[in-house]
């Protein structure tokens, strides 16, 4: 699977382990940024990120900021970015399972590394439930997406 990964200044350690494990796992990382811990804007990683994701580029995104909102915020923007802010692997699960999300956000300075991981790996492993009370509801939300989201231009 092709990842994209974005991150601001207080991501950056959190990222750098997270994309090493996806490498690990056979992923795909593109990488968008940032490369050190030198204060940043964060939309200036994570909205190119997003929208390669938006536009079929990459299949999931995973952005690392200071406490997850940010980066969920600027993403969900786009039309086609389901981001939401993780801090345990319960959530990562349910966020998955019924929401079928594919970006999480994960706040570098609110969670450890250990516990980041967990996160990603739940999130990673975990498919949408396939009862239909939960299509229906993804299905929801995914129309109101498409009434209300921008849709990114892949050229921009």
């Amino acid at each position: 699977m092709k990842i994209a990964m974005a991150n601001d200044h207080a991501g950056t350690a959190l990222k750098k382990a997270i994309k090493e494990y996806l490498e690990s796992e056979g992923h795909e990382v593109k990488d968008f940024g940032t490369y050190d811990e030198q204060s940043c804007d964060l939309s200036d990683f994570v909205y190119p990120a997003a929208k390669a994701v938006a536009t079929g580029e990459c299949e999931r995104g995973i952005f690392v900021d200071g406490v997850g909102y940010g980066s969920a915020m600027i993403a969900n923007k786009l039309r086609g970015i389901f981001a939401v802010v993780c801090q345990d692997p319960f959530c990562a699960q349910l966020a998955r399972q019924h929401n079928d999300s594919n970006v999480l956000c994960l706040g570098g300075k609110i969670i450890g590394g250990a516990i980041a991981m967990e996160i990603v790996k739940t999130w990673m492993h975990t498919d949408p439930l396939t009862a239909e009370k939960y299509q229906r509801r993804i299905k929801k939300v995914q129309e109101i997406d498409k009434q209300c989201c921008v849709l990114p231009d892949k050229d921009a």
